[in-house]
């Protein structure tokens, strides 16, 4: 057998005349305007990296107006107030916590920030956060409550330890904080959450106290959420 039909007959003979006929039929493709088809994203083009616009927020009923029961921050006469409803032990609601300050900040005498309870069945700190907090207000009125509200957050659930940085009477304090005095106030700020549409936490109402007209704003979102649905309402 002579040389050529031996290279014939040799597997890897095939194999490298087939290799060879691809590079070459790739390199003419390629002089004839051909190729590979990319990707829809060509290289050198535009991409869009703009965050999608949130849908506006959806709105709430039922919403119990702003009164001298509720704990009010900032100006209690304002024509947006933003109500939270919260739970001590929530970390979104400690996430979400600066956010409402920093809204505050923003919009002054125009927004205040109301906290309503809504602790959670399953955060074992929730419900005696939030009889503590009552009996903070009791002894020390609202600007305590506030007072309270950030130490819980902050530095968690060493109520007794809270009490005294505020200044109120421990004895006292512990003496409420103990008893369930406060707890059909607690429920009924729950349930009414509930009613408006509130189902997790922070539940958060922006409302216009002088249409009564409130949009619900779910969870802990970033501050241009609030701005975007406070703006809406004004």
């Amino acid at each position: 057998m002579d040389d050529m039909n031996m290279q014939r007959n040799n597997p890897w003979f095939g194999l490298s005349m087939g290799l060879l006929g691809l590079i070459v039929g790739f390199a003419l493709a390629s002089a004839f305007g051909g190729g590979l088809a990319l990707p829809s994203r060509q290289l050198g083009q535009a991409v869009d990296d703009t965050v999608p616009t949130a849908p506006p927020a959806p709105p709430a009923e039922d919403v119990p107006p702003v009164t001298d029961e509720d704990h009010v921050r900032g100006n209690r006469d304002a024509k947006i107030s933003v109500i939270e409803y919260s739970d001590f032990e929530c970390p979104f609601c400690q996430r979400h916590h600066p956010t409402m300050v920093q809204l505050l900040e923003e919009y002054g005498d125009d927004v205040n920030w109301v906290y309503r309870h809504f602790p959670l069945a399953f955060h074992a700190n929730a419900m005696p956060a939030a009889r503590a907090s009552e009996c903070i207000t009791e002894l020390g009125g609202n600007d305590a409550f506030w007072q309270f509200a950030d130490l819980t957050f902050e530095n968690g659930f060493d109520f007794a330890a809270h009490a005294e940085t505020i200044g109120v009477d421990k004895t006292t304090f512990e003496k409420c904080q103990q008893s369930d005095k406060y707890d059909d106030f607690i429920n009924a700020q729950m349930a009414a959450g509930s009613s408006a549409g509130v189902n997790g936490t922070p539940g958060n109402i922006v409302l216009n106290n002088e249409t009564g007209e409130a949009k619900i704003v779910s969870g802990a979102q970033p501050l241009s959420s609030f701005t975007a649905a406070i703006d809406a309402l004004r």
